[in-house]
């Protein structure tokens, strides 16, 4: 017997209005029954409830909690999870930001079981993705997750048959990615230019990437690497005629670097072309953002 288990309804918004999650949401429409418990670890009732069930595999993914050893005991084919990167790499909850940020070309989809640490367990099965320099974490979320839930079918099917050997990670290989801060969006122009445009990219929708222009927070929605550096120090404008540059750090190379801001806001006003953002508040070469 199927059965979706997911986070409590919880309000949500400035209305804070009680909202059902997606998965709640999918299962109703499919006539899947639904648990919402608000633990699991200590929970009697639901152990029993899933335990009465007698599932052949779990499921877990983006889920929130800690599976407790009696969970991952239960289902003959284990507890499996769907993590969104090539393990060992970026293990944690913001895979997907952190491969961006890190400026990868590759990523994709583990299917592993599930063990009593942090995405460390035996992997079943991996699948590749490019990431396009123009993917960020929006774009190319949804495209993982497609290839995953066809892997994870695959996965199921491999290990009914017992086609499947689970093999363990090369911790020595193993990057974290954790939970992104507030913090992680505040642009260091000591950086290259290309590790500020990845982070960028990779920090979408939030943290996004911000610096400050006279004391007043400014928003960067898009932005582009210069191929040719020009003579800017760390953090300072350039302006010339439409365009908006910053200085940044050196490259791999130690070359300088620049960006060019392509789309930004300040606190408080309508996102902006950067044109449009020199006709209004008239930055001047030299000046310097993050002071």
């Amino acid at each position: 017997m199927p059965l979706a288990v997911t986070q409590p309804d919880r309000p949500r918004g400035r209305g804070m209005e009680v909202s059902v999650s997606p998965v709640k949401e999918a299962a109703t429409r499919l006539g899947v029954p639904v648990l919402q418990p608000p633990t699991i670890k200590n929970n009697v009732a639901f152990r029993e409830q899933l335990a009465a069930i007698r599932p052949d595999a779990i499921i877990v993914v983006g889920y929130g909690r800690i599976i407790p050893q009696w969970m991952i005991d239960l289902p003959r084919l284990g507890n499996l999870n769907l993590h969104a990167s090539l393990l060992p790499k970026y293990r944690g909850a913001a895979p997907i930001q952190w491969a961006i940020a890190s400026g990868e070309s590759v990523t994709g989809v583990t299917t592993m079981r599930i063990d009593a640490g942090l995405d460390t367990g035996d992997i079943l099965m991996q699948r590749k993705i490019p990431i396009a320099r123009e993917d960020t974490a929006e774009t190319l979320s949804p495209r993982l997750a497609a290839m995953g839930a066809d892997l994870m079918v695959e996965t199921l099917r491999g290990l009914e048959a017992g086609l499947l050997r689970a093999t363990p990670q090369d911790n020595s290989q193993a990057i974290l990615a954790p939970i992104l801060k507030k913090e992680d969006g505040r642009m260091d122009f000591t950086r290259s230019a290309d590790e500020l445009f990845n982070r960028l990219r990779g920090f979408q929708p939030w943290p996004g990437a911000f610096t400050s222009f006279k004391g007043k927070t400014l928003q960067v929605h898009r932005a582009q690497p210069l191929q040719a550096a020009l003579s800017f120090g760390p953090g300072e404008i350039g302006v010339e005629k439409s365009r908006l540059f910053v200085g940044c750090g050196k490259s791999k190379e130690h070359i300088d670097t620049t960006l060019e801001l392509v789309a930004i806001q300040l606190a408080g006003k309508r996102q902006m072309t950067a044109p449009e953002f020199i006709n209004g508040y008239r930055p001047k070469s030299g000046d310097h953002l993050g002071q």
